[in-house]
């Protein structure tokens, strides 16, 4: 059975794009930390990032690298922070977070609510950038 995330990147699920490759999909979380809170995920179904094959997780950070660059440019922040915690969801992921302190990278902070227009608002100021 294939994981939500596989399912988001194949389409059977809505998700608010940033950006997609053959290999790799990077998509607004629907619980972000703060706006601009993406997941880039491979395409590839692997439950462990670091499971990953050399190759496929060197692009797939020159990959992520890429949207950090883009969030950075659409949402003010004083940096894009990464995360790897891969327990939620049994399909590798990272997190790009916009920044303005180390505290926006607790993932104990309450989660914002955002609206769907706000979402699409943000993947597509996101989208633009890249």
């Amino acid at each position: 059975m294939a994981t939500i995330f596989s399912r988001i990147a194949s389409g059977e699920i809505p998700s608010f794009k940033v950006a997609e490759s053959d290999k790799f999909y990077a998509f607004l979380d629907i619980n972000p930390l703060c706006k601009g809170h993406t997941l880039v995920i491979p395409r590839q179904e692997i439950d462990y990032l670091f499971d990953l094959d050399d190759d496929s997780i060197a692009e797939m950070m020159v990959f992520a690298k890429k949207v950090a660059k883009a969030i950075d440019a659409a949402i003010p922040c004083l940096r894009v922070g990464i995360a790897v915690i891969g327990l939620e969801v049994p399909h590798a992921h990272i997190h790009l977070i916009p920044m303005q302190s180390e505290k926006d990278m607790n993932f104990a902070n309450p989660k914002l609510k955002l609206t769907s227009d706000e979402m699409a608002e943000i993947a597509a100021s996101i989208q633009s950038k890249i």
